[in-house]
This record gives structure tokens, sequence and C-alpha cells, in this order.
């Protein structure tokens, strides 16, 4: 597929822009990468202007490259067998991405030739000389442990492929009364609505957007989150003054289907207009920071721990399978540290 790519001012901000004739799979694989809009005072779909999304549409040309025949065959062969063993759509296009940047590195060999030492190449020569991120060289490599086990004749030992050391980034966190302007500010109940709930169940985006009525159980005050990250189920408790405001929703806009519906009945409302909501609620707070959806979610998993929620409860709140993803809110939650006093008090 042919497209053109580069950077923009959009808004104050630097983006990369992609321009293209309308395709259904190239659409699918820019909504999954985070940060994407679509502009229509543009006519494009935009990006952040990262070094990985750089990289991803090697700017200011049209281009096509793509793997040697065998790569194609076996980038479609690697699909179907993720599909096979349900991931995540979102998953695959990230997987198949990561796959088809490697196979066109060597692109002049077989598959059969590749091996452990060209991983290392191209993570040299590759990854590191172009500056991509530790989680970019992450998605890369578990997305050829994967392949290689689908490969019967292979020369490479997938336990020998080394992931890189995760930088150690503290999650974003607001205070309660940046949440309380924030959602102060919104006069638009299905807007309110809808970042309560993230806020006061510590839900992710998709989460939000795939709820439908059966997930609200008010008798017993809970909220039933079907097969997310993972292909988990969960429940999280909900408070009356949730249920109180779902009522009120309810009441004004009727949805069919989905709990949030958009404009149109029966079809779950978008997340770009989720973040456009939520970007309206931060800009008439006055809050100057970069906030996206999930530092509701990081909120309200630090609040927690700050009024005393033991982690392993939280772990079960948010659907970590490790406690140590958990854990990291131990690090940004101020409770503790509020209470130690510096020596520099003494002099």
């Amino acid at each position: 597929m042919k497209w053109e790519a580069k950077t923009v001012k959009h808004k104050g901000e630097s983006r990369i822009a992609v321009y293209f004739e309308k395709n259904a799979e190239l659409i699918e694989r820019i909504k999954a990468i985070e940060g994407s809009r679509w502009s229509m005072q543009m006519r494009a779909w935009h990006l952040p202007d990262t070094d990985e999304n750089r990289i991803r549409f090697r700017l200011t040309r049209i281009v096509d490259t793509v793997p040697n025949a065998e790569g194609i065959a076996q980038i479609e062969r690697f699909k179907q067998w993720l599909r096979s063993k349900r991931y995540s759509e979102s998953t695959i296009i990230t997987y198949t991405d990561a796959l088809k940047s490697f196979l066109i590195f060597y692109r002049k060999k077989t598959i059969a030739e590749i091996t452990n030492e060209d991983v290392v190449v191209y993570n040299n020569e590759y990854i590191l000389k172009n500056n991509l991120s530790s989680s970019y060289q992450n998605q890369i490599v578990n997305a050829l442990k994967l392949f290689f086990r689908t490969i019967l004749d292979s020369k490479i030992e997938i336990d020998k492929i080394h992931r890189p050391k995760r930088s150690k980034i503290l999650p974003n966190v607001l205070s309660k009364e940046e949440i309380k302007a924030m959602l102060g500010v919104l006069t638009n109940t299905k807007h309110k609505t809808m970042l309560s709930l993230i806020y006061a169940c510590g839900l992710r985006r998709s989460e939000l957007l795939a709820l439908t009525f059966e997930s609200i159980q008010s008798d017993r005050k809970l909220l039933v989150i079907k097969q997310s990250k993972g292909k988990k189920d969960r429940i999280v408790p909900i408070s009356d003054s949730i249920i109180s405001m779902l009522r009120d929703y309810y009441k004004e806009y009727l949805p069919e289907k989905w709990l949030f519906e958009g404009q149109q009945k029966q079809t779950p409302y978008s997340d770009r207009s989720l973040e456009e909501v939520l970007k309206k609620s931060v800009r008439l707070a006055k809050i100057n920071k970069p906030v996206t959806l999930h530092w509701l979610r990081h909120s309200y998993a630090t609040h927690l721990l700050e009024s005393g929620t033991d982690l392993r409860y939280i772990q079960e709140l948010l659907g970590h399978t490790s406690s140590k993803t958990t854990e990291i809110y131990t690090h940004v939650s101020t409770k503790s540290l509020q209470n130690i006093k510096s020596p520099f008090d003494d002099l």
C-alpha cells in the first residue's frame, strides 16, 4: 500500500501526518499507535513525532518497502496463528508490524538462515542506531519469540533472545483536587459520567467503551468488566454516587446497546471523541499537564493506596497479572513520604 508521511505543526505541537487513499487495514494500524488522531482540517491521520513513529513511516517520501516473498507469506501465517490464539487485533497489528520491520531488514536472507547473531545485529544497527525506546525493542522481542516458535526449521534459539532493561518510569498521577476540578467543569452529562467512571473504577479506555447495561449490577454495587486485557474478566465496586450518576445519564440519553453510544444509536462511543472530552476538561480546569485518560487509572490506584487499601486488592481491581506491576504505585504515593521529616529542619 502506498502512503506519504511528513512532519507538521498541529495546534502548536509537532506531529507526523500520514496521507493515503482510504485503506481499512492501514487505518487500523495507525489507530493502534498511541496518540494517533484524525484531522478533518488536514484530511490525514496524525500521530506523535517520536523516533519510533519516524522509523515506522520513513518520512518525506512515498514508500512501498516490503519483505521478500517468503517474509510476506510468513507474516500472514503468523497473523493467522495469533488470531487462532485469540490475541487482540491491536496486539496482532503491533506484533506483525514489528516482525515486518525485522524481516524487511533481512529481506535478502531466507528465514531458515536467520540466527541469534542476526537479532543482535538488528538491535545494534536498527534499534539502537535510530535511538528507539526499550519499549519498542521489547515489542520486537515479543514478536520474534512468538514468531520463531511457529517456525520448525530455524536456527534461532528462542531463550537466547534477550529483552532490554525496562526504563523505570513512574506513572503520572493527578491530585484529588485536580480530578475534582476536571469533572466539575463539565456540563455535558455523558462526558462527565464517562470520565467519572474511568476514575471511580480505574478503567482502561477500551474497558469503558465496551461496557453494556449487563456490566452494571446496581443491586450488588458492582461493575463487571468482560474480556479485558489478557482476555480476563474482573469486577470492581461502584459507589452509590456513581450509580445515581449513571441513572441520570440513562434517563437523559436512553442508550440502546452500549452503555456509552456515539451520535448514532447502537454504535459505541469513539475513542477519539473520548480523548477530546478529556482535553476539554483539562483545558477548562486550567491544568497545565499533558494529561491522558490513563492518568485517571493511575490516580485511582494511587489514591486507593494512600487511603489504606491493601496492594493485593488494588492488583485485583486493576486486573494486573503480576503484583510487580501494581507495586509501581508505592513509588508515587505521597502519604508516607509526607510524614518523613527532613534533617534540614533540625539545623
